[in-house]
């Protein structure tokens, strides 16, 4: 499969310890209401109101420590590109009775791979560390809205078949 990587350029949330989840809410909330399309099906993906909250507020989130609570709050920079870029789309019915009204017609996941700036002396970018993560999208009658960003892992090493495209 042919993937390309989002990449981060510049860290913006810096404390690996106490991420303000608060600006990183605040930061995503200039995407409320805009549509983006997936590249590899077409599918228009909307940001509803919700999803600012649930990224910085969800039990994954708030499961995170150091440099993955660093990561995902650092990959809300680039959501647009992660979102052009997924691949692997999957449905998963619905069982959870909260979501029968924004999540109707059951959830989509696609995977998303993108990578952030490891700094050496004198702030110099040494490498990228890549990662690879899961959008999380519920569907209802009215469309696709992204709802969370899950599952990030590090990457060990770029598989053979992945294509680097900086977006």
């Amino acid at each position: 499969m042919i993937f390309e990587i989002s990449h981060i350029e510049k860290i913006i949330f810096t404390n690996k310890q106490n991420i303000s989840w608060n600006d990183v809410e605040q930061y995503l909330k200039r995407y409320i209401g805009q549509t983006f399309v997936v590249q590899r099906y077409q599918d228009q993906i909307n940001i509803a109101g919700d999803f600012p909250n649930e990224f910085s507020e969800s039990r994954y989130t708030k499961s995170l420590r150091g440099a993955l609570a660093k990561v995902k709050a650092n990959s809300a920079q680039i959501i647009v590109a992660m979102i052009i870029n997924a691949v692997n789309r999957r449905w998963i019915e619905n069982k959870n009775a909260k979501h029968k009204y924004n999540a109707s017609e059951g959830w989509y996941r696609y995977d998303t791979y993108f990578s952030i700036p490891v700094k050496g002396s004198g702030e110099k970018t040494e490498r990228y560390n890549k990662y690879r993560a899961t959008l999380v999208v519920r569907k209802t009658l009215k469309g696709l809205y992204l709802y969370d960003v899950l599952d990030i892992k590090k990457e060990a090493s770029t598989p053979l078949e992945s294509q680097e495209t900086v977006r």
